[in-house]
């Protein structure tokens, strides 16, 4: 699935780098027009920000003009485009120069946290074992308990493969990924490829073929492969809307797969690819580029939902209770003893 990936980002990236010097001046309207026209041309998610937030690209093109002609200071200058980047409403649209990097946060932060350290501690122990950042134990209830808070850690089949082996005994895992913000789609494809038992399609990828707003190509299948030990027993992945980016990518991989329940709310999404170009002032934009769809046709730019919304109530939080990480317990136990009367 990697290979495919790269191959049809090519394209994409072909579309990247510096902007034309001869085209864009560096001056304060310059580099203006320089990030207007890189997102213009580049990004890939207008059509979906328009419907779902009303965004109109040459309306946000006006709006900040006259703040960028009134400018007194590059920082200014900073903070202006910055904001007319955040009309697209894209944690994957982000500025970065001497002055920091711009981010827009309202994805995960205008949302429930469903998600608590302190109440994750009682779950999780002080005996977990820990592999390339993952954490993982077994539950007095013998259910194999595993938090993956990021994917910045490169993970290899190996890593999988043992703790998925130490928790063989277990009726079923619970996988917490609530917080992953992301961080290597390899990592995500690698955890992922150990829930298949063969070659399986998990969605679409799509590039941009012009500089019209919905000039792409066809969509294209992608497809992930086992890998290592396979699990066939239940599994129930946690989610919040701080899932993001690569963990929202990981959502998208596993739940159609026939043992997977996914549970608690709906992820935060980024389901862009995003690339970088640089403006004539040498700052530099990251965009989402390249649209990456479900296996249903879907966009999950906007998150995707679990197939059960399970919130943290207040009761429990004050009793120190996980609601969400109770009722992955009560599915797989649930779960196995159905299996269990298959057999007999």
């Amino acid at each position: 699935m990697i290979k495919k990936l790269l191959t049809y980002l090519l394209p994409a990236l072909l579309l990247t780098g510096c902007v034309e010097e001869d085209q864009f001046s560096n001056s304060p309207m310059g580099n203006y027009d320089a990030l207007w026209s890189i997102i213009d041309e580049r990004y890939c998610f207008f059509e979906q920000a328009r419907q779902q937030h009303g965004l109109d690209w040459d309306d946000v093109y006006h709006k900040y003009k006259p703040q960028v002609q009134a400018a007194e200071s590059n920082a200014e200058l900073f903070d202006i485009y910055g904001n007319m980047l955040r009309e697209l409403k894209d944690g994957h649209v982000n500025l970065t120069s001497d002055y920091g990097t711009t981010y827009y946060w309202d994805w995960s932060l205008n949302h429930p946290l469903n998600f608590s350290d302190s109440l994750q501690r009682n779950y999780l122990g002080n005996n977990f074992r820990l592999t390339n950042g993952i954490k993982y134990t077994t539950l007095p209830s013998n259910i194999g308990y595993i938090y993956v808070g990021s994917f910045e850690s490169s993970l290899s089949s190996d890593n999988v493969s043992l703790m998925l082996l130490r928790l063989a005994e277990s009726k079923g895992i619970i996988i917490d990924i609530r917080n992953n913000g992301g961080g290597m789609l390899t990592s995500a494809e690698e955890l992922a490829a150990h829930f298949v038992s063969g070659k399986t399609h998990c969605g679409y990828i799509q590039h941009k073929t012009g500089k019209g707003h919905n000039d792409f190509s066809s969509p294209e299948k992608l497809y992930i492969e086992p890998n290592g030990v396979i699990w066939k027993k239940p599994v129930v992945v946690l989610t919040n809307r701080a899932v993001y980016s690569s963990a929202n990518h990981f959502v998208m991989l596993v739940k159609p797969l026939p043992q997977v329940v996914v549970i608690g709310d709906k992820t935060g999404g980024g389901s862009g690819l995003p690339l970088n170009s640089t403006l004539p002032n040498g700052w530099t934009v990251r965009f989402s580029a390249c649209p990456i769809l479900d296996i249903e046709g879907n966009h999950t730019e906007f998150g995707i939902a679990p197939h059960e919304e399970v919130q943290i109530t207040s009761a429990d939080w004050n009793n120190g209770r996980d609601t969400i990480i109770e009722r992955a317990i009560e599915l797989i136990n649930s779960l196995y003893e159905e299996n269990n009367n298959k057999k007999d």
